[in-house]
């Protein structure tokens, strides 16, 4: 190979192979997420160093148990595999097969080996061989594949440098076509087909007909032969069928030759652990139990850091003010941006401890067994057990979560789960229900070892999930579509968790919602700020019209700046659109500033704290370095002169968030998906609707 040359690398693998922890070992930090053009799929694209001189980009397609596509993702799989001048089109494709189902993975690899493209067989988990009794003769397994056959460990980081040199040597690759379909499936019929695309590869031309869709970077003449080919549906099914059949012959004919398994030499824990896990009774204990172990430490772990980053931006305000020039720039930066940004950063911790806990669970193989465990409940809710895991997925994000419902083949089942999806507590909620329990619940402990505010938060994801499960059970009920599906998941092996995947893992998807929230959150924040910090002629002469109204009481200097500050707030532009919808929001227990701080959280969840951060801010002329929480456990109704945020109007904004859809980001998704704006719009009024209801009883009872 040329000095200093790039390649493109297309990683591919049936799901639960591994393929995700050998992208994280080929490409470490050196990556990132978009989406595919037009589409709402995660693209993942990493860079690594393959030798001094030789740098590839790393594609991590997504999982597929076939190049014939029944989904969305694996549709991106062939669409980028067919299209030569697709510019993700590989040098090279690493097909990852788990070492220990290989046969089904072998149909895979096959069928991308047919395309031609220079192709490694990457066989994973090998450090699992002598644990499962599996044997495997790799010199003849090469040459009855007739290709590049690697042994690796993503996980255990074994093979890789093998892996990178057989990769970097890709020139060198056999790419003649595994199976000779046309001699097992009719060769007349074949023979036409490579006369009417003789630049093409024979399998590529088939799969082109075999599909559905329309490839875009055909040519009009090609389109019309393709289309010649197309028109006898029942024989292209006939001929797929016996295609499949052949190519699992041909893979069971070489692994009786190469591969052997002994399972009388295999330890096999993993029968007796899901006996357990999975359990009519016991696997929904520990079920149960896991989440409160993750709810409790949500608090318990994350109370210190928490602290010290809230106290931190707190004095970061103050200082700003001592050291910058006094004017406009000054307070926008010290009342504006750095309470902005303070309210998203004082959740990192948090939120990186939730990240934490699902990708040990995902990385274990136990969330499989969840979803197995879900899936009798989830049929009495008119939703496919697949419904599972876009609701598990919308712990972190509606958005991903939406999209996850691809995978549900029934319309009904996967409507309805894209409709209550959003009712699951996702962590863009997690600020929301940190600060407000932080206030109103004690930080007590229960038979001395469960914290109250854990359990609290624990029973408000609880009440998100059966809200989903209701609303499904109704939208059954309700939708008239008529639709079948069935639920077929598999059971990955137990692992020890890869602790560089969890890492990734919870660095990346921690540092998505961070900045994700914080381009919306600075925006808010400097035109709360502005807001709040400019009005009309009132707020201007506000200083001199409240020392006319106060000029017979007998106020200290401080209590008289302090009124003067919540005097000016409310002749704000902010005040009085604050003002405004009072009315509608005082019977939930709310004033016209968490009024705002609603309006404001439409945009996202998490903007509520910020939102509020930045009118106490701006509302708040005590020097001192009060915390975000402080700010909040001394705001007072001026009805009452008791603090504002008391238990009832704490629960009331705890239930509304509970059932409120506000994300334009979710929305938007959900009108892609489901190709109408009646469906979001649906979403959007319904439940904030029952948000308001659910508040307005519960404010109404407690108060």
């Amino acid at each position: 190979m040329s000095s200093n040359k790039a390649i493109k690398v297309a990683l591919v693998g049936n799901p639960n192979t591994g393929k995700t922890s050998l992208f994280n070992q080929l490409t470490g930090l050196n990556q990132k997420v978009g989406n595919y053009p037009g589409i709402t799929v995660d693209k993942k694209v990493g860079t690594s160093q393959i030798s001094k001189n030789c740098t590839a980009s790393i594609l991590d397609l997504p999982g597929t148990y076939s190049i014939n596509p029944t989904t969305l993702d694996e549709n991106i799989v062939l669409n980028t595999l067919l299209n030569i001048d697709h510019k993700d089109y590989p040098d090279v494709i690493v097909v990852v097969a788990d070492i220990e189902n290989i046969k089904r993975n072998l149909l895979l690899y096959s069928q991308i080996k047919d395309l031609q493209i220079p192709t490694i067989l990457a066989l994973n988990m090998a450090d699992q061989m002598v644990k499962k009794g599996i044997t495997i003769d790799l010199e003849l397994l090469k040459k009855e594949l007739n290709s590049e056959v690697v042994l690796i460990s993503a996980r255990k980081n074994q093979g890789i440098d093998n892996l990178k040199k057989v990769i970097e040597n890709y020139e060198t690759l056999n790419t003649s076509a595994l199976a000779n379909i046309s001699d097992k499936i009719d060769k007349v019929y074949f023979d036409e087909l490579k006369n009417a695309f003789p630049n093409f590869p024979l399998y590529k031309t088939w799969l082109t007909i075999t599909q559905d869709e329309d490839f875009d970077y055909l040519d009009d003449d090609e389109i019309k032969k393709i289309n010649t080919f197309k028109k006898d549906k029942e024989k292209l099914k006939k001929y797929q069928h016996k295609e499949t059949i052949f190519r699992y012959q041909q893979i069971n004919n070489i692994l009786k030759k190469t591969y052997k398994i002994d399972r009388s030499q295999a330890n096999d824990l993993r029968s007796k652990l899901d006996k357990i896990l999975t359990h009519k009774i016991w696997g929904y204990v520990i079920f149960a139990l896991i989440l409160m172990l993750i709810f409790q430490s949500i608090f318990d772990w994350a109370s210190v850091p928490m602290d010290y980053i809230d106290a931190f931006f707190a004095n970061l305000s103050v200082k700003a003010k001592e050291v910058l020039p006094v004017g406009m720039f000054t307070n926008l930066i010290a009342e504006g941006i750095i309470p902005g940004i303070g309210g998203i950063v004082i959740f990192i911790p948090q939120i990186a401890i939730l990240f934490l806990f699902v990708a040990v669970l995902e990385e274990t193989g136990y969330m499989s067994r969840v979803v197995f465990l879900m899936d009798k409940i989830m049929r009495r809710f008119g939703m496919s057990g697949k419904s599972v895991v876009p609701l598990i997925s919308g712990t972190a994000c509606a958005i991903p979560a939406v999209m996850a419902a691809r995978n549900i083949s029934g319309w009904k089942e996967r409507l309805i789960t894209i409709l209550v999806v959003p009712f699951t507590t996702c962590s863009a909620r997690l600020p929301v229900y940190a600060i407000i329990i932080a206030l109103i619940i004690p930080q007590q402990r229960i038979l001395g070892v469960f914290s109250l505010q854990g359990l609290t938060l624990l029973a408000l994801y609880f009440l998100g999930f059966g809200s989903a499960l209701l609303s499904g059970y109704l939208l059954h009920h309700v939708l008239k579509v008529k639709s079948k599906s069935f639920f077929v998941i598999e059971m990955p092996n137990y692992k020890l968790p890869s602790i560089k995947n969890i890492f990734y893992t919870v660095v990346e998807k921690t540092k998505t919602f961070v900045f994700g929230a914080g381009k919306i959150i600075l925006a808010i924040s400097i035109i709360l700020w502005f807001l709040a910090s400019n009005g009309s002629e009132n707020f201007d002469n506000s200083e001199e019209i409240f020392r006319n109204k106060v000029e017979n009481s007998n106020l200290s200097s401080e209590e008289f700046q302090q009124q003067l500050a919540s005097y000016k707030l409310e002749q704000s532009y902010i005040g009085v659109m604050g003002k405004a919808i009072e009315p509608a929001i005082k019977p939930l227990g709310y004033d016209w500033k968490i009024g705002i701080a609603l309006i404001s959280s439409f945009a996202a969840r998490e903007v509520f704290v910020g939102t509020l951060a930045t009118i106490y801010s701006v509302g708040n002329d005590d020097e001192n370095n009060t915390t975000i929480k402080q700010r909040m456990a001394a705001e007072i109704n001026q009805e009452t002169g008791k603090p504002l945020f008391n238990f009832p109007v704490g629960m009331s904004l705890l239930v509304f968030y509970a059932f409120a859809m506000q994300c334009v980001s979710t929305l938007a998704i959900v009108k892609r998906e489901t190709n109408s704006w009646k469906w979001p719009l649906l979403q959007l009024f319904g439940m904030s609707t029952l948000a308001y209801i659910a508040a307005f009883l519960t404010y109404t009872v407690l108060v």
